[in-house]
């Protein structure tokens, strides 16, 4: 019989793996003609198809009017929003060539506007330096608009196109006469692209305001034609990457008086450097090149920090700062509040992906380290000052460094003596399975005994904080570590902190701040809240770090018992009882968590199943960094000017 089995086995096997082959033919080849591959797969041209993407479009196009002006053939950018979620791009430039193309036999607009890399940025002679080089920037806004029209002023002429989804709906047209050159851009984003077309007007300023620092001497001009009046912001600034850095410092205390600026080129490749220290924990180094943002870096980031590094090293043993045998300051030491901006301008940029996150060019680092070698050693001679003041930065961040190893490395030798693997405070939850287990923060003893009573054992753990936490905005790791509550808290998330920080080593993946729902409840949240960006962001990136939303009333009458978040909601309820005529009502307002039962505190804030968690999440890395310093560093000045141009804006407070 086993050999029965095994006979028949083996053709039913050769007939399934035919039939499976035969389904693999060349039909199932598909070649995607135009465009389609843009519309197909979004992502791999802009980004994502999210609020990110949605405004890449924006920028493809300024991106082209800045090329423009960085030949010097462009004085006038403009940028309008229309009703109807258009987006009209206008530039006084040269205007896209509008004649034949001996390559595709249509008109060289056509072919720019739905022909995948194909651009003038390929030859060299047009553009010696530009953002673009892949030839699908304004094809990509094409291909991912509903509808899109072009508009070309060139020789005393104006021409016109219209597309849809990256295909021409028209010929191109003469339309009259100009007395300027230029091109417009109408376009109308595809909402079957994008998850929503919302355009933010703070976003599309910020990038603009950047954009006129590092094209000095150029107009840039934004207008939303949604609103009546229209609204109206315009930029221009000689300063240049000068102003830029005076622009970012704006609301801090500089460490030393004159901001440094360098320009010079090297092969071929024109470097600008500038930077100021000032009175910050954190650094800021922004990068550009060919006016593109490079938020990864790359090697000219590199170049910068390397020639910063060893400048300033040599600059400090040379005047006695540093002595011979002494330790050489490091890169984290001369950052350290360090505000910084370096545009490069190249030829041929090698950019990692289409959305141009890193530059790659390996002879742009050299560049860099050339130009701000010899730059910043002249500024240092001509300034010993501004010198004096940056070294001295340096070295206290140095000793600061120093001393944070030091308290570090006997924070974890004495919990390895001690024998203390977790603080003795915590109630752990008995999974060791992150995935599934959750640290609840709570202030004070009394919300801990409530929390541990009514959790779930098996999955959620209770860390009590007593009274408020240190401000950790402007305190050093050394003086942090040395604070009981903050070092628990360190031991209980498992992934250390500093150099020695792991995020694979985090015991939770729902780490949930649960206070009280009043001032000092708000005041311990932020202290949190600041502990964890400053020192646990990537905790927040990863999506782990939420806020707990426990109700305020419990309004009850009869056995009917309904909880109200809000004041909103419990005018709700209130007008709910009273259409039911459910009697009499007793409002029950929760000061704090402790006032609840192990029942109550289960049934509303931490129950998976009704309760309400605020996911702590950054968008805008650079803007929750100013408001930190802002809301929780020494300063008091920026701190009420800031309550009081946003005091009208509060919501749910309670009185």
């Amino acid at each position: 019989m086993a050999t029965k089995k095994t006979k028949t086995k083996k053709p039913v096997k050769r007939e399934k793996r035919e039939k499976e082959e035969e389904t693999y033919t060349a039909k199932d080849i598909y070649v995607l003609k135009g465009l389609e591959p843009i519309r197909r797969r979004p992502g791999m041209y802009i980004g994502s198809t999210g609020a990110e993407g949605l405004h890449h479009l924006i920028w493809e196009c300024v991106d082209n009017s800045l090329d423009e002006a960085i030949m010097g053939h462009c004085k006038n950018i403009e940028v309008h929003l229309l009703p109807g979620n258009k987006v009209k791009a206008v530039d006084d430039g040269r205007g896209i060539p509008v004649e034949k193309h001996p390559q595709t036999r249509k008109s060289a607009l056509e072919t720019v506007m739905t022909t995948l890399h194909a651009g003038a940025k390929f030859g060299g002679k047009a553009y010696q330096v530009a953002g673009g080089l892949h030839g699908v920037g304004v094809s990509v806004v094409c291909a991912l608009s509903k509808n899109l029209k072009a508009e070309v002023c060139r020789s005393g002429s104006k021409y016109t196109q219209e597309y849809s989804q990256g295909k021409a709906k028209t010929k191109v047209k003469k339309a009259g006469k100009c007395k300027k050159s230029g091109t417009t851009i109408v376009f109308e984003p595809d909402p079957e692209i994008f998850k929503t077309i919302n355009f933010e007007i703070k976003r599309i300023l910020n990038h603009l305001r950047q954009q006129a620092y590092l094209t000095s001497g150029v107009k840039i001009s934004f207008r939303d034609e949604r609103t009546s009046p229209c609204f109206i912001y315009n930029f221009y600034f000689e300063g240049g990457l000068r102003s830029y850095v005076k622009h970012l410092v704006a609301d801090v205390e500089p460490r030393h008086h004159n901001i440094f600026y360098t320009r010079g080129e090297k092969e071929g490749i024109l470097v600008e450097v500038s930077f100021q220290y000032a009175r910050e924990m954190e650094a800021f180094e922004e990068s550009f090149a060919n006016n593109i943002f490079t938020g990864e870096g790359g090697v000219h980031l590199t170049g910068f920090r390397t020639a910063l590094t060893r400048t300033l090293n040599d600059y400090a043993k040379k005047n006695g700062f540093l002595k011979e045998k002494e330790e050489n300051l490091t890169g984290n030491d001369v950052r350290e509040g360090l505000v910084a901006a370096i545009s490069i301008k190249l030829r041929e940029p090698q950019f990692e992906g289409q959305t141009k996150a890193r530059l790659g060019n390996p002879e742009a680092k050299a560049a860099v380290e050339g130009v701000l070698s010899e730059g910043l050693s002249e500024f240092l001679e001509k300034n010993p000052q501004d010198a004096r003041n940056i070294i001295e930065n340096c070295l206290l961040a140095s000793r600061a460094r120093k001393a944070a190893r030091a308290a570090r490395t006997t924070v974890l030798r004495k919990g390895v003596l001690d024998g203390l693997t977790l603080p003795g405070k915590l109630a752990d939850c008995s999974s060791r399975n992150p995935e599934e287990s959750e640290l609840y923060i709570v202030e004070g003893d009394s919300a801990g005994g409530s929390g541990k009573m009514a959790r779930d054992r098996k999955t959620q753990a209770i860390l009590p904080l007593k009274g408020k936490i240190l401000n950790v905005e402007r305190a050093r790791l050394d003086k942090i570590l040395a604070f009981n509550e903050i070092k628990s808290l360190i031991v209980a998330l498992g992934t250390s902190i500093a150099q020695d920080f792991n995020i694979q080593k985090l015991r939770y993946h729902r780490i949930i701040i649960m206070t009280d729902a009043d001032v000092d409840g708000s005041h311990i949240k932020t202290l949190l809240l600041t502990l964890f960006f400053r020192h646990f962001r990537e905790i927040i990136e990863k999506g782990y770090l939420y806020i707990a939303q426990p109700p305020l009333y419990k309004i009850q009458a009869g056995k009917r018992i309904e909880y109200a978040y809000t004041k909103a909601d419990q005018k709700e309820v209130l007008s709910s009882f009273k259409k039911e005529k459910s009697g009499t009502v007793n409002i029950q307002r929760y000061k704090g968590l402790g006032e609840m039962n192990p029942e109550e505190l289960w049934e509303t804030t931490m129950n998976p199943e009704n309760r309400i968690l605020l996911k702590v999440a950054v968008e805008d890395a650079k803007a929750a960094d100013r408001t930190f310093d802002i809301l929780m560093g020494k300063e008091v000045f920026p701190r009420k000017k800031f309550i009081q141009v946003h005091a009208k804006k509060v919501k749910n407070l309670d009185i």
